[in-house]
């Protein structure tokens, strides 16, 4: 990037990364976190979803829209600035409310833009835009996860229709979403990879209901599902991106939806340092602070390190998305590196805040539970590990 679009970064030095745009779109995050987020998030813990009047209200302030053409509401600004968006979501320390707008905004709604008619965008994108319309994306299963090509959801052509039946789980937005992007075989006899399309299925089609609303670990603000589809009949107009093109969208937005988590899950250990470092500045043990005690201090700067390394890793890797690279390799070593690290993070955070931070109600006691699925959901570290081994 040239020297005259640079910003400051944080810290006051200049950042190669990011415009002028990029930073005013980080204020206006940061005010809504601050004004919205914050004060309501324990009680969106309770209730298990974020109001949909405040999903309205994010699509009203354009972050649903970051990234989409101007003609259907968006700012058609680049990968660098849902890296911004998912950043500052996760330093809220809600981060169930930080993904229930990400998992619409990048890893739902994309496959409609991405794969979709252009009668099927004119019909969705404004609303997706707006936060009228909320999606989900539907591909894990209770016997398939990151293993797409197992999925066990069926679509048989019946006439100008597709016949839809199986059950998906673990589905963000599962419980409230106005459209889903279900993923299910049409071809059982081809290469697993071909056997795959995608759907449009909306919310009150007949065959289709939520099974359940799960119960989670963290994440307590998020609504998560199982998805029920028993003779669900869609029209062949439904069908997004081609009959047999599923796998391969689905695995183009994995570059995507696994560098937003990566940003996310930076902003969330952040968040920790900052709280913890305020914490041990002003707790006293056995006549000095916390922050007097050098293995601590020494620890948390460590830490400080390998989460400036990470955020780094996140910027230059969504750079190089942003240039349409194939950077498989790289995205895998950010859901990695990140996944792993917010969790060593937490757990450092947690025991540096002593019973104080194993307390329901501390911040940090709710932002360790919800950094746990970091490093399972999106592409399990294993399974992200071997990606980067098929490329040294």
């Amino acid at each position: 990037m040239a020297a005259s679009a640079q910003t400051r970064h944080e810290s006051g030095r200049a950042s190669p990364w990011f415009t002028p745009e990029h930073e005013l779109l980080r204020d206006q995050v940061r005010r809504f976190v601050d004004e919205e987020i914050k004060p309501n998030g324990d009680r969106w813990e309770e209730e298990g979803c974020v109001p949909r009047d405040v999903l309205r209200r994010m699509g009203q302030l354009g972050f649903f829209g970051i990234r989409y053409p101007e003609e259907y509401g968006g700012s058609g600004m680049d990968v660098l600035a849902t890296v911004v968006l998912a950043e500052e979501l996760g330093r809220s320390t809600y981060s169930g409310a930080a993904i229930t707008a990400l998992v619409h905004t990048d890893m739902a709604s994309v496959h409609v833009w991405n794969a979709g008619t252009k009668a099927q965008r004119d019909r969705w994108m404004p609303g997706i835009v707006s936060g009228s319309v909320i999606t989900a994306v539907a591909i894990t299963e209770p016997e398939a996860g990151s293993d797409v090509k197992s999925i066990r959801t069926t679509a048989r052509r019946e006439g100008d229709s597709f016949v839809l039946n199986g059950t998906k789980l673990f589905i963000t937005n599962g419980v409230h979403a106005d459209l889903y992007c279900v993923a299910a075989k049409t071809d059982l006899s081809g290469p697993a990879s071909r056997g795959v399309t995608m759907f449009l299925v909306e919310n009150g089609t007949p065959g289709f209901r939520v099974g359940r609303a799960l119960d989670k670990h963290g994440w307590r603000s998020s609504d998560t599902a199982e998805l029920v589809f028993e003779d669900c009949r869609v029209p062949a107009e439904a069908v997004l991106g081609g009959e047999g093109r599923g796998f391969y969208a689905i695995m183009q937005n994995f570059q995507n939806e696994r560098v937003v988590l990566g940003a996310m899950a930076m902003g969330e250990a952040q968040a920790a340092i900052d709280l913890t470092l305020d914490w041990v500045r002003t707790r006293k043990a056995f006549g000095a602070t916390l922050w007097d005690k050098q293995a601590i201090r020494q620890k948390l700067a460590m830490l400080a390190a390998k989460v400036e390394a990470g955020r780094q890793l996140v910027f230059a890797t969504a750079w190089r998305v942003g240039q349409g690279e194939d950077a498989t390799r790289e995205v895998s070593m950010v859901k990695a590196y990140c996944g792993e690290l917010v969790n060593e993070v937490m757990y450092a955070c947690v025991q540096f805040h002593g019973g104080m931070g194993f307390m329901r109600g501390s911040a940090i006691e709710r932002m360790a539970r919800d950094a746990r699925v970091q490093a399972i959901g999106g592409g399990a570290t294993e399974v992200m590990l071997e990606e980067v081994a098929k490329r040294l």
